[in-house]
């Protein structure tokens, strides 16, 4: 079972996969940086100074009472909320990371295409009856059209 496990472990698509796993991770914390930092900032400027992280809706105050100033206010306090405002935030991390795989995915299927369409083109998939002179698949041992055995 251990051996099985190795050949399992060590096989390609899954050193593959947790390489994609670890970049994954990282290219995470790029986006997240991204949103937090550099495209949030500007858009709560836009919208008057709101901060999308204090958004935030109490459904229990904590000691002492409300009203918040903030969601880390709140949290100190032992409130119970539900912060949507994060939610906002990952949702827009979530559309940024979509739209990347997705232009990398369109990309990557491009770059295929090219190379299935240059390997068709060298690659015949047709070829000619010596007998009746018609056109049948290369794989073809009879001619549809003079039964003909073909080599």
């Amino acid at each position: 079972m251990l051996k099985e496990f190795k050949n399992f472990a060590l096989r390609g698509n899954v050193l593959d996969m947790a390489v994609g796993i670890i970049i994954g991770a990282s290219f995470s914390t790029i986006v997240n940086s991204l949103v937090n930092d550099i495209l949030m900032p500007p858009f709560g400027w836009f919208l008057g100074g709101v901060d999308f992280e204090n958004f935030y809706l109490t459904i229990k105050p904590g000691t002492p009472g409300g009203p918040y100033l903030s969601l880390p206010d709140a949290r100190a306090a032992g409130a119970v909320t539900v912060n949507y405002g994060m939610f906002i935030n990952a949702l827009i991390s979530f559309l940024i990371v979509a739209l990347a795989m997705f232009l990398l995915i369109r990309a990557i299927n491009r770059l295929q295409e090219n190379g299935e369409t240059e390997k068709s083109d060298s690659i015949p998939t047709n070829k000619e009856c010596p007998f009746c002179f018609t056109s049948i698949p290369v794989k073809a041992k009879r001619c549809p059209h003079c039964t003909s055995h073909l080599d």
